[in-house]
């Protein structure tokens, strides 16, 4: 059997369901770690990583009999499907309606499956400066981390990445600040991924 073929088999959907309790617990603490547990941010969607087509067009077929795919958007030169579920994914208190399915690109992922979820701040922001400076304010504890100072919060490092992504049609800027620790990943972003989607249509 290819390594492929392996590939989509192991992580189908079946696995997305096994491994979600331990990313949710991963996410929530982390997100307390953060001081970002109590802000009542809107979690617009959770994101996939895959290292193979195969094991994204199984996720696709997947995902596409549980909601529907409402963006198919190249972005920094892959694709990037975004879809809407019929049934929300529960991480804690919050209701994710919507997956990023990235195919995979030239970066090799050492872990495969649920990697982020996206927070919703909302701010018209126009770059990350701005972004990182209200998000400090809703947070005090992250402001040296944002400001590249070390962080004191946990024995593992923690690493902070800013960023504009933009598909080819998108019109919205949409700053994007991404926390890291280990595995578990937290972006932050001012508008939500259907209201960047929907800007496309302007």
């Amino acid at each position: 059997m290819s390594t492929i073929t392996t590939e989509a088999e192991v992580f189908s959907y079946a696995t997305l369901e096994q491994t979600w309790p331990e990313f949710e617990a991963k996410i929530l603490a982390f997100l307390d770690q953060l001081g970002l547990a109590d802000k009542a941010l809107h979690c617009d969607h959770v994101a996939l990583r895959v290292n193979s087509i195969a094991a994204a067009d199984a996720l696709k077929q997947a995902f596409s009999t549980r909601g529907r795919i409402i963006s198919d958007n190249q972005i920094n030169g892959r694709t990037i499907l975004i879809i809407e579920l019929d049934k929300p994914l529960i991480l804690g208190s919050f209701n994710i309606d919507c997956v990023e399915l990235p195919y995979p690109g030239d970066t090799l992922y050492p872990q495969e499956g649920w990697e982020h979820i996206e927070l919703v701040l909302p701010s018209n922001a126009h770059d990350c400066d701005g972004l990182s400076q209200e998000l400090a304010q809703l947070s005090p504890s992250l402001a040296p981390l944002l400001q590249g100072q070390t962080a004191l919060l946990s024995e593992l490092p923690i690493k902070v990445k800013f960023s504009s992504p933009k598909g080819d049609k998108e019109r919205l800027a949409n700053p994007t600040i991404a926390i890291k620790q280990a595995d578990i990943c937290i972006k932050i972003h001012p508008h939500s991924i259907k209201a960047v989607i929907a800007s496309e249509q302007d």
